[in-house]
């Protein structure tokens, strides 16, 4: 049955290769090569706007696990060595209420049985395990716990190889279902050949249909651009607070409702369990709770390649010929950072004849024209964007607003051949409903005193010096820099073809997942555009 549902997994991809390549010979696909091409806006479908809907959980038996301490969460990522891969996973429930007694982390094993796919599971890697707490300075709220978090690192694995393995403690026993991942492939000259990328997934109807369309397109690795559970938007009786009703109203983002993280990932073991999935937190993973501590769940809840940076909230990777910067938004960015100053160090490590392709990912969006959170990350970009641009960064994916978008190549707001091109990629599920308006309708632009940076300080939302606007703090017009933008449900597909071309493909989930809604052949011309 396994070998039957494998073939069938290969011929479906090879069948969704082939529509790539007949779309490529018809010419269907443009080239940033043509631009830059004049701003498309998509009308808003008013069908697919309505109330969004939780999936209901709490009452679902299969998102919780059969047998005492068997595996549950379990999610890949990549480490800082391509031939090493990091398994996570969690035993045991969380404990919510104020008497808490915490499990004990040394009470189950923590091992990854693997091998080569068909070959058998006859190596073993051991591991870590811990938990976490989220502690709430207001008495009116409940103290949650973690089960044990599982962390191992799978090292010695050939490139480019199918491996299955499983997981868990096997003196128990307890050990998870067999699950298969494929390692990255090796520079230059090899990619992995679909990179999903997604923002804002939550845990909605919308959220499930992301998934399995991304699921049914095969990736090889997923980028989740910010904004993962929607936690922090949940009250503690597990219901969606409307920030009005919140038992501690004042700082309704201080009201976690922890166990939501844990249906969360249960729920996203379908795509993580076997894609290795690299995560960069977003506003809504901030969760500040007492002692003023944030990020708490991000943090222990995912592995990440962070040994050169020190810091889980930026890090870097390299995935075949792509080097992968993972940004951080939410943590200081100026350029006596430490977080500006391991950029500058990795950057200049780069060596792009090994991988050619540079692309970034943090959470707002430098080049968005929606309304909502217009302008709102403009001092990370007064700070970063010329270091981006001197080392020639390709692609730019973002998150935080409820849209679809994609820029021209652009820098300093100005059309630019050399320039990146940005996508927001912002709509994957979501626990709050779309964004539709823009910053250029009339009526629609922000007072810039209402566009400082809340989280880091500082106020950067000056009007435009020249171009179109100057004198203006916002378009009267979709700006240039905007090449398509749309109100939808979707995910991103990435696919590096070689050294110097990459297909983008955007997927709206009111489509069947092998139809692209926008796609364009991203090239690159290092010739022209030297780093």
């Amino acid at each position: 049955m396994v070998l039957a549902v494998e073939s069938l997994n290969r011929l479906l991809h090879c069948w969704i290769l082939l529509i790539s390549l007949i779309f490529v010979v018809n010419g269907q696909f443009p080239t940033t090569l043509e631009g830059p091409f004049k701003p498309v806006t998509v009308p808003v479908n008013y069908s697919i706007i309505g109330q969004v809907t939780s999936l209901p959980v709490d009452d679902n038996p299969p998102l919780s696990p059969e047998i005492e301490f068997q595996p549950q969460q379990i999610s890949l990522s990549l480490s800082s060595d391509l031939s090493s891969v990091w398994v996570s996973w969690i035993t045991g429930e969380y404990q919510i209420g104020d008497d808490i007694e915490p499990l004990d982390p040394q009470s189950v094993a923590s091992v990854v049985q693997y091998g080569v796919y068909k070959s058998g599971r006859n190596n073993l890697a051991a591991g870590s395990s811990f938990i976490y707490s989220q502690q709430y300075p207001n008495e009116d709220l409940n103290n949650y716990t973690s089960g044990i978090i599982h962390r191992v690192l799978v090292t010695g694995l050939d490139r480019d190889t199918m491996y299955e393995y499983q997981c868990g403690d096997p003196s128990i026993p307890a050990m998870s279902e067999v699950h298969y991942f494929r390692t990255m492939p090796s520079p230059p000259k090899d990619y992995p050949s679909r990179v999903a990328v997604v923002r804002g997934l939550g845990l909605t109807y919308n959220t499930s249909t992301t998934i399995s369309h991304m699921a049914a397109n095969h990736p090889d690795l997923a980028l989740l651009v910010g904004d993962l559970s929607f936690a922090d938007l949940y009250c503690k009786n597990g219901t969606l607070c409307d920030f009005q009703n919140c038992s501690f109203p004042q700082s309704p983002l201080q009201e976690t409702y922890q166990p939501r993280w844990d249906h969360w990932g249960r729920f996203m073991q379908i795509l993580t369990a076997t894609v290795p999935t690299m995560v960069i937190e977003g506003d809504h993973e901030i969760e500040k709770q007492a002692d003023n501590l944030t990020f708490t769940a991000y943090n222990y809840r995912f592995a990440f390649p962070s040994d050169e940076s020190g810091s889980t909230l930026y890090y870097s990777f390299n995935a075949g010929g792509i080097h992968f910067v993972m940004l951080g938004a939410y943590v200081p960015y100026d350029k006596s950072s430490d977080q500006y100053k391991w950029l500058e160090r990795d950057l200049f490590n780069v060596n792009r004849s090994v991988t050619p392709w540079l692309v970034a990912a943090w959470h707002p969006p430098w080049y968005s024209t929606y309304k909502d959170h217009y302008r709102e990350a403009e001092c990370m970009r007064v700070q970063m964007e010329e270091l981006l641009y001197k080392h020639g960064v390709d692609i730019v994916f973002n998150g935080h607003v409820k849209a679809y978008e994609r820029s021209n190549r652009v820098y300093n707001y100005t059309l630019d051949p050399c320039g990146p091109v940005h996508i927001t990629v912002g709509s994957g599920g979501n626990e709050m409903n779309l964004t539709l308006e823009h910053a250029d309708e009339p009526g629609n632009c922000p007072d810039p005193s209402n566009t400082p940076d809340r989280f880091m300080g500082g106020f950067c939302g000056f009007n435009f010096t020249s171009g179109p606007a100057a004198g203006n703090f916002c378009w009267n017009e979709q700006p240039e820099y905007s090449a398509y933008r749309e109100s939808s449900f979707g995910y991103g597909i990435l696919e590096v073809k070689n050294q110097t071309h990459a297909l983008w493909m955007w997927y709206r989930n009111q489509d069947r997942y092998s139809v692209g809604a926008d796609g364009i052949y991203i090239v690159r011309q290092p010739d022209r555009c030297p780093s």
